[in-house]
């Protein structure tokens, strides 16, 4: 700005209000610049909007391309004593099952109470402070300890470090590979040692062995002498077949049974499909469905108020918070009105649903199993689901009703979501392609180019609005001196005639 700003002093005139008036219409190309920014910026954002409703749409395809989503199972026992989860492609039918001994882990227990001599022993502290209260009190430096597993025996070997507490200890041998838990209770006065996993793999001998010059320790002063071996589950299903577990649970075609006690008699297990399940989630979908396309075609198909520009921040300065908001309102409507990659999208999607699939089975069409067009125009192409007969479907035949959604693997037929999906990730891309995605850089997409663009030309624009006003104020202040120079002359004339 130049340095000779004189504010009408000579003239009187209000120059400070000329060139501010000046500069308003000089601004009309930088607010429209401003504006023109302002609703790229709205429409990249509706854009990536729209991505963010086909992204959500997308995410559920997954779960419906699985098993579980068509032919999850649900399973009734009539006894406490099992219970049952079935996968997907578990046999419907009764399963005949009768637990006759339940699964328990090797443990070896102090025989007799460890302290003994001039007190009860802390756990916690050093076992050098300490010696004089076990009963009996031998260290001769290490011990092996000696488990069994699937994978065959592991081994580990400690040193009996006097300075720790024999709380530390027995945590070294929990923290092990060995596949123990120890600890000592302080109630008892005795030291547990068990497997934390329950069966018996060690059939030729002990499950836990100790050996080792510092055995001793173990088997004097904490007096774990007598290992109780491990026990296998055993269970027979349909009366002849015999089968023996490390744990409390079994699979078989595809049910895993969980055992809780040991049974008198054997009981029928039900598994059958869910189809309240089964229905609910393809409704979910169907829903998500509906909603996404109602979004959309409210933003294909909403108005377009012309006379309601975006506000500069020159504009907002002179409006109450309440008036910028009913106005943003209107500026923002119909942005996305008669979008070609939205309508594309919305028509995609329409054929994908009424496309035939190849299942190999009684359904191949979408209306087969109960899922319809609204017939209400207004609608747009909402989806509307008959209960009952998407029931009987499911209840007909679930397999079939599977690959009319996620295809058919033998034939290669590509099923509605597999279509879906491809449409989806179409249009993503190509409004990515134009918008972007909030971690986009600018010049990575279309209209953020658009954008870069249009900010250097109103930063070049401002420069020369500087100029410009700079030029204003040169010239007024130019008019002020001569202004100025002729009131001197006409005071000293009127002085000299007077």
């Amino acid at each position: 700005m130049s340095d000779m700003r004189i504010g009408g002093l000579a003239s009187g005139m209000d120059i400070d209000k000329l060139v501010n008036d000046l500069m308003k219409a000089e601004r009309q190309p930088l607010n429209k610049m401003e504006q023109e920014k302002t609703w790229l910026t709205w429409k990249r954002d509706a854009y990536r909007d729209v991505n963010k409703q086909l992204f959500e749409l997308d995410g559920m395809i997954l779960d419906m391309n699985l098993s579980k989503t068509y032919q999850s199972k649900e399973v009734s026992s009539p006894s406490s004593a099992i219970s049952a989860e079935a996968t997907s492609g578990a046999g419907a039918g009764n399963y005949n099952v009768q637990v006759n001994r339940l699964a328990s882990a090797a443990y070896n227990l102090s025989t007799s109470e460890i302290s003994g001599g001039t007190g009860k022993i802390d756990p916690d502290q050093s076992l050098a402070s300490q010696k004089d209260k076990f009963a009996n009190w031998l260290n001769e430096g290490t011990f092996t300890i000696n488990t069994h597993n699937d994978e065959g025996p592991q081994s580990k070997t400690f040193t009996i470090d006097e300075s720790q507490s024999l709380n530390d200890l027995l945590d070294k041998i929990s923290s092990s590979n060995l596949g123990l838990r120890a600890f000592y209770d302080s109630s008892a006065d005795k030291v547990m040692l068990e497997r934390t996993e329950t069966g018996n793999f060690n059939t030729a001998g002990a499950e836990i062995e100790f050996s080792g010059s510092g055995a001793s320790f173990l088997t004097d002063t904490l007096a774990l002498t007598n290992e109780m071996d491990g026990v296998d589950a055993k269970f027979t299903y349909n009366g002849s077949l015999e089968i023996t577990t490390h744990k409390n649970n079994y699979t078989l075609n595809g049910v895993t049974f969980k055992f809780h006690e040991a049974m008198d008699t054997a009981v029928n297990v039900n598994v059958s499909n869910n189809i309240d399940n089964a229905l609910e989630n393809i409704t979910k979908f169907v829903d998500k469905y509906n909603d996404v396309i109602e979004k959309l075609n409210e933003q294909v198909t909403e108005k377009r108020y012309r006379d309601f520009p975006p506000l500069t921040e020159k504009q907002k300065e002179d409006l109450e918070e309440s008036e910028i908001e009913l106005w943003e309102e209107k500026a923002k409507s119909g942005m996305l009105r008669s979008d070609s990659t939205i309508q594309g999208a919305l028509f995609g999607m329409r054929s994908d649903w009424y496309s035939s699939v190849d299942t190999g089975g009684v359904f191949t069409q979408i209306s087969q199993i109960g899922i319809t067009t609204s017939p209400d125009y207004l609608e747009r192409g909402k989806l509307l689901i008959d209960e009952d007969k998407l029931r009987e479907a499911l209840r007909e035949d679930p397999a079939a009703v599977q690959e009319l959604f996620s295809g058919n693997a033998a034939t290669g037929s590509k099923g509605i979501v597999d279509k879906l999906e491809a449409t989806i990730a179409e249009t993503r891309g190509t409004i990515e392609r134009k918008a972007g995605k909030p971690s986009s850089t600018e010049e990575s997409y279309m209209m953020g180019r658009k954008l870069e663009d249009m900010a250097d030309r109103m930063e070049a624009f401002e420069n020369r609005l500087t100029q410009v006003e700079d030029r204003y104020w040169a010239q007024f202040g130019r008019m002020e001196q001569v202004i100025q120079r002729m009131n001197s002359q006409s005071a000293f004339l009127m002085s000299n005639f007077g």
